[in-house]
């Protein structure tokens, strides 16, 4: 299964990719209506490493782990793996219990900006290719399987 992989040493922490996530799953399809009207939250989310002299990033997302601890711990049977093995949310069916978001070990799960359900990347599968790789100005983010990104890192 392929999965997005960010590459620390090519961000330069731009939000690109968290801007057009929120454009690609907003209602508008519009960047400014979405990014300033629209209460969506980012599916990935670029976090900021401070180090003396020298300041990092990487992007953080769903990594539809193997055996998901949040699919495990979903009182709903919200949080499921669909047959390609990406973990998926049915919003209808979430109860914001927030059960996933405590154990997910990476941080990807949150809650989502309504506070209705919880808010995660789904590899953008109703647009064929994640659109933070499209998007990507650095190629710091890419969709790869696991013998990809080992070759690569």
């Amino acid at each position: 299964m392929k999965r997005v992989y960010a590459f620390e040493s090519k961000c330069l922490g731009c939000g690109l990719c968290e801007v057009y996530c929120k454009t690609a799953h907003s209602k508008s399809k519009n960047i400014i209506k979405a990014n300033k009207e629209e209460n969506i939250a980012s599916a990935i989310i670029i976090e900021e490493i401070l180090q003396p002299k020298v300041t990092s990033y990487f992007a953080l997302q769903c990594r539809h782990c193997a055996n998901p601890k949040c699919v495990k711990s979903c009182i709903a049977g919200a949080m499921y793996k669909d047959e390609k093995g990406i973990v998926q949310n049915d919003k209808k069916k979430c109860v914001s219990c927030l059960s996933c978001v405590l154990v997910c070990p990476f941080g990807a799960v949150k809650k989502s900006a309504d506070g209705k359900a919880i808010s995660k990347c789904d590899l953008c599968v109703d647009f064929g290719e994640s659109i933070c790789v499209q998007k990507c100005p650095n190629e710091a983010v890419k969709l790869l399987d696991d013998k990809e990104a080992e070759v690569l890192q």
